[in-house]
């Protein structure tokens, strides 16, 4: 009985810095700033003269991958973040390079600062979509980071075809 007292004891003691931890939210805080600098990196690369590349006529720009991704990035971790994502100035696909990765900075700073303070405790909640898709917002966490990847892949392959090496398949710098 001592034995059970004992462990009940030393279970409650951990239980205020197990409570205080978020390994969900904070792998998805690390998945949008590894993103971030991921894609940031991607748009850079791609030449100014290659941002209104497409593989085929039913496919998305270049630029348009990047529109998409900062519509996306706002709607997204506004959702998750509990908050209302900035108003912004529309930024089309016939912006400039730099307009675009400037708006691409802009609203993965913002995801930052909406994800900040996000914890584990509403996973289960119900959050709507686009209007119409219910999902828990574990599942959105899942579908926004997923979304990032298709994207980074997406652009890597358009780099890949104007003969340039994505960013993560760049050799590391020397120290």
């Amino acid at each position: 009985m001592t034995l059970r007292v004992s462990l009940a004891v030393l279970a409650l003691s951990f239980a205020p810095a197990l409570a205080a931890q978020a390994p969900v939210a904070d792998a998805l805080r690390a998945n949008a700033m590894r993103y971030g600098k991921n894609l940031t990196a991607a748009a850079e690369v791609m030449p100014a003269d290659k941002y209104a590349f497409k593989p085929t006529p039913a496919q998305m720009s270049f630029a348009d991958i990047v529109v998409h991704l900062n519509e996306g990035n706002d709607y997204l971790c506004g959702l998750l973040g509990f908050t209302q994502p900035p108003t912004r100035t529309k930024v089309t696909a016939t912006g400039t390079k730099e307009a675009l990765i400037a708006r691409l900075k802009e609203t993965f700073a913002f995801c930052d600062q909406a994800l900040a303070k996000l914890d584990d405790s509403k996973l289960a909640d119900e959050v709507s979509l686009f209007g119409s898709m219910k999902m828990t917002r574990a599942a959105a966490q899942m579908l926004t980071v997923g979304d990032w990847a298709d994207h980074y892949s997406q652009m890597a392959i358009y780099l890949r075809l104007n003969g340039q090496l994505p960013p993560t398949a760049k050799p590391a710098a020397k120290k």
